[in-house]
């Protein structure tokens, strides 16, 4: 028995993805819009389903579309510069990680001023984020 033809529709449930995101994936060039017979649908390459687990799993990593665009650029020989994208990346997850850690200190001490306003008059959450 011969497999279904990847139509637009199996190959949005075979990447996990919906038909929009192909669609718009095909827009800013991240993958080609196949040729439409006369009389019926496009039919997508394994490649490209291939290509659209990549990219979902490089959005996973935090990548961005134009990151992403990159890195698909590059293809697999050139490790020295694809290395230095995900260095860079890596960077900014960890001064994001870094800023995040800042604020969850800061929103522990709010709370911990907050159980210990036995006055109940002046919420300190509210008063720290108005001086700000």
């Amino acid at each position: 028995m011969s497999e279904k033809p990847l139509t637009i529709h199996r190959s949005a449930k075979e990447a996990g993805i919906s038909i929009e995101t192909i669609r718009y994936y095909q827009r800013i060039g991240l993958i080609e819009k196949p040729e439409k017979p006369l009389s019926s649908y496009r039919v997508y390459s394994k490649e490209t389903i291939t290509r659209l687990l990549f990219i979902q799993r490089a959005k996973e990593l935090g990548f961005s579309l134009a990151e992403i665009s990159t890195l698909l650029a590059l293809g697999d020989g050139r490790c020295s510069e694809t290395r230095e994208l995900a260095e860079h990346k890596l960077e900014l997850i960890n001064s994001k990680l870094h800023d995040l850690q800042a604020i969850a200190c800061t929103l522990e001490k709010l709370i911990q001023s907050c159980e210990s306003n036995s006055t109940h008059q002046d919420c300190p959450i509210i008063t720290a984020i108005l001086k700000r």
